[in-house]
This record gives C-alpha cells, sequence and structure tokens, in this order.
C-alpha cells in the first residue's frame, strides 16, 4: 500500500513544507525503529520522550518524509518536511487518511466518562446485532470485528491501530462501531481524525490523575471529546451527574440527556432489584434485565437513549435490552455450593466500589453480611488509595486488602497506603493479605450462607503485573476452582 504525499496530508493545517510534495510514501509511523525506505515519520510530544530527537535516525533508516512541529537542524535533500502545530493531531489524520477515512462509513459512536465506559460500549455492539447490523466494538476488554475477537492492549488504540481496526470493520460489512474513548485518548489525540455519529457521557469521578494532575484537567480532556463533535452527530449525557451538562458546553453537536431521577429525554427507573436481575422502565415501557444496581440501570438508560438515536426500531429496542448479559468481570455472580454469593467486578476507584458496594447492601437488606476483597494498583494515583479503604470498610462487614497489579511497587506499601484511610474500628474488621489468591481463598472461608463476596478491581483482567512482568492470575477461575 503507498499513498501519494500531497493526498495523504491533504487533510493537514501544514505551516510549512519543504521539498517534493509529490512523492509516493510507502509506510506511516510514529516510532522511529519501524521506519522502512519510503516512510514517512510522524514526531511526537510524548510524556516522556519527545521523538524529534530521533529525526535524524528515522531519516538514516529511509524515511523519505518527516512531520513535525519543530524543523530539525539539519535538512537532507531526498527528503520532505511537514511542520504543523499538533503532530499528535496530525497523526490521527494522517491514520485516517492512510486507511480511507473509515469512520466516515461507519455510524461510529464513542462512549466516555470514569465509569460504565466498557458496559455502554459493549451492550450497544450487542444490541445493535440482536437487531441484525453487522457492527464493531474498540472496548478495554477486547476489540470486535464482527463476531472474529482482536486482543486489546489499550482502552483506546493508538491512531494507526484504531483506523486499521474501523477500516477492517467496514470490509467485513459492519454498519455499526461502538468504541470506548479515554481521557488518555482524548488528551492524545488519538481520536482526532475520526468521524463520530454520536458521543456518549456517562459520569465523572476522580481517575487517572497520576496522569491528568488534577481532577479538572481530567474533566477537560473528557470535554474536548464533545468539544470536537461536528453538527451531524449527537450528544448524551447523564443528567444526573453535575458534570453531564459541562461536557456539552461547547459543542456542536445536538445534545440530549438520560436520567434516573428527573425529567430527560430517556428516562429509565428501577421497579425491582434482585442480585440476578432487575424490573426497569424506560421512558414508561417496563423490561426485565439480567442487570442489578443503580449504576447498571444508568448504563442500561444510556444504552436506550443511543439506540434511539440511532434511529434503531424504537419497538425492538426494549425487546433487545431484555435480552443482553453483563460484560464478563461487570457485577459477574457466581453462586457457592456452600450457598453464599460471589460477585467479580472492575471497580477500581473510590466511586465504582461505592457504586457496587451499595448496589448489594440495598439488595440484600441486611439479610447477610459483605466481605470486600479489593486493593490498588502500583504506579498510579496513590491519592485514591486511602480513600478507596475508606469507602470499601464503610459498606462492608469485612474487608481484605490485597494485591491488585502492583507493577514496580512494593505491594505491602500499597496496602498500608490503603490502611491510611481507615479509623480504629474499620481496622479491627480489615485483614491484610498480600497475595491475591490467598486472599480470595480466605475471603470464602469466612462467608456463611447469605453473605456476599465482592472481589473488586481486576474484573475481566487474567493476570498480575508485578515487576513489569504479568502473571497469569483471574478472580473468576479463583472462584471456579475454590467453588469445585
Amino acid at each position: 500500500m503507498s499513498h501519494k504525499l500531497n493526498i495523504l496530508v491533504s487533510p493537514l493545517a501544514i505551516e510549512e513544507i519543504i521539498g517534493d510534495g509529490n512523492k509516493d510514501i510507502t509506510s506511516l509511523t510514529a516510532d522511529s525503529r519501524a521506519i522502512r525506505p519510503g516512510a514517512m515519520f510522524v514526531a511526537l510530544r510524548g510524556v516522556n520522550i519527545d521523538s524529534h530527537r530521533f529525526i535524524p535516525q528515522a531519516v538514516e533508516s529511509g524515511a523519505t518524509a518527516v512531520v513535525c512541529e519543530e524543523f530539525p537542524e539539519r535538512f537532507e535533500s531526498a527528503v520532505t518536511y511537514i511542520k504543523v502545530s499538533n503532530s499528535a493531531v496530525a497523526l490521527g489524520y494522517l491514520a485516517s487518511q492512510w486507511y480511507d477515512n473509515p469512520s466516515s462509513r461507519l455510524r461510529l459512536v464513542g462512549v466516555t466518562g470514569t465509569n460504565g465506559k466498557t458496559t455502554c460500549a459493549t451492550l450497544l455492539y450487542e444490541l445493535v446485532r440482536l437487531l441484525g447490523y453487522k457492527a464493531g466494538l474498540i472496548s478495554t476488554v477486547c476489540n470486535k470485528i464482527e463476531n472474529r475477537t482482536v486482543e486489546a492492549d489499550h482502552t483506546t488504540p493508538d491512531p494507526m491501530t484504531l483506523n486499521r481496526l474501523l477500516s477492517e470493520m467496514v470490509e467485513a460489512g459492519c454498519e455499526y462501531a461502538f468504541m470506548e474513548v479515554s481521557s488518555h485518548s482524548a488528551a492524545q489525540h488519538r481520536i482526532a481524525g475520526l468521524h463520530f455519529t454520536g458521543a456518549v457521557f456517562t459520569n465523572l469521578t476522580r481517575d487517572h490523575l497520576d496522569y491528568h494532575k488534577t481532577v479538572d484537567a481530567y474533566l477537560a480532556a473528557k470535554k474536548s471529546f464533545f468539544d470536537n463533535l461536528p453538527r451531524t452527530a449527537f450528544a448524551l449525557v447523564n443528567d444526573d451527574d453535575r458534570n453531564g451538562r459541562v461536557m456539552v458546553q461547547n459543542t456542536r453537536a445536538r445534545v440530549y440527556g438520560y436520567s434516573l431521577r428527573g425529567e430527560a429525554d430517556f428516562r429509565g427507573k428501577v421497579i425491582e432489584n434482585r442480585l440476578d436481575g432487575m424490573l426497569m422502565s424506560f421512558n414508561g415501557r417496563e423490561v426485565e434485565t439480567m442487570f442489578t444496581g443503580r449504576f447498571n440501570a444508568a448504563n442500561l438508560t444510556a444504552v436506550f437513549g443511543a439506540a434511539n438515536l440511532l434511529g434503531l426500531d424504537s419497538e425492538a429496542i426494549p425487546v433487545a435490552i431484555s435480552r443482553l448479559v453483563p460484560v464478563a468481570g461487570r457485577f459477574q455472580t457466581f453462586r457457592s455450593p456452600r450457598g453464599f454469593t460471589a460477585i467479580v467486578d472492575y471497580a477500581h476507584t473510590p466511586d465504582a466500589l461505592v457504586n457496587v458496594l451499595d448496589t448489594i447492601n440495598d439488595t440484600i437488606c441486611g439479610t447477610g453480611a459483605v466481605i470486600t476483597v479489593t486493593g490498588a494498583g502500583g504506579n498510579r494515583d496513590k491519592g485514591k488509595r486511602p480513600i478507596m479503604a475508606a469507602e470499601a470498610a464503610k459498606r462492608s462487614s469485612r474487608l481484605i486488602l490485597t494485591s491488585d497489579n502492583p507493577r514496580d511497587e512494593d505491594p505491602e506499601k500499597i496496602i498500608d497506603d490503603m490502611k491510611a484511610g481507615l479509623d480504629r474500628e474499620s481496622l479491627a474488621r480489615t485483614i491484610a493479605i498480600t497475595d491475591r489468591r490467598e486472599a480470595i481463598k480466605t475471603a470464602c472461608m469466612l462467608a456463611m450462607p447469605g453473605d456476599v463476596v465482592l472481589i473488586a478491581g481486576k474484573g475481566h483482567e487474567n493476570y498480575q503485573e508485578i515487576k513489569g512482568v504479568k502473571h497469569h492470575f483471574d478472580d473468576r477461575e479463583e472462584l471456579i476452582n475454590l467453588f469445585k
């Protein structure tokens, strides 16, 4: 595959160009190590590395075009240099152009928010397929091209991978595509150049402050997604979250709201809640669902709203919602032969833990004990650790603090950080067990008939990352083996 340089760069806001604009470009990359003769190299200013310093190396390896924010000191006559104000934005547009703008040939919906992104994006993908359409999915758990699974490494892939996936969806005959849009991807312009049919905002609470530093910066990253939507798109926001309307203050898109609490374009209501499902109503129509808890009720209402805004059959949407099943590792329920219930959930922020534990307590109404196993990731926002422990202790009969991807940190130090949020009474009900397998086993040994064991933090993940090495570990497998 090759492209004429002048056509490839046509969507860019070019500040200056030096060299031949009519040459053939045989590959496009932002990785100087992946340069082949005839390549275009895009020099990015990353968080830790400014790849402008690799321009000479890229040229030496055969790059015949360079996109950069700052020209190098020395020019090579055989190389075309293109100067732009933001090369990360340029890469997004270049990647889209390279794959013939696949997002413009799909009905692409992005879902952003602290919690609920994976659930909403996945359920929308499942819903349109239940209604007979071909669709693709880009999510934390996995990527789907119709019914083919492609492993996911990041919530939102890099622009080249992202556009390649979208292109494969077009080739597979997909009409719809649904993707999670993380705050990192918005801040790093990984979604630049994509054409969105719609966007959904779920909620915003503290997360990723190791990267964004402040909640305001985190909010601004997510808001930028809505700021850049076209007039033709819809923006669906959670009216029960105080940040919902902030997200769309500057958008050109058509704005709609969904709510469990008040009047909105799309109104959801929980009529009956159980550990194995909920009876809900959507805009007055009752639907039996396989989901539990207000946070899932909010997710389903967002799905209901987005499906309607996509123009899908309004009569068929509630029927399809009744057939949807929970996403792997999201409030996934396991019944022990000994009569207690175990729940695996991805909750890894204070707010997510509160939502899951409130759901459990509201559902069992004090008829059993709640035993929570949780930890906090290493090399991430340390400020949330004591908050998570405090919120979990407040809502649990027993709390077991354990490892959750300690990465390069000492897992016992992470647990100590969490313990700092506990008062004397909470500490008396808390056990620290560094080995996650032993922590899960202990929780199940403590549980009596009618109790609920919550294993939080990893959800769908099937590994533990320790000292840079990923070791196989799956909370769900651990439970199944214990129950045998």
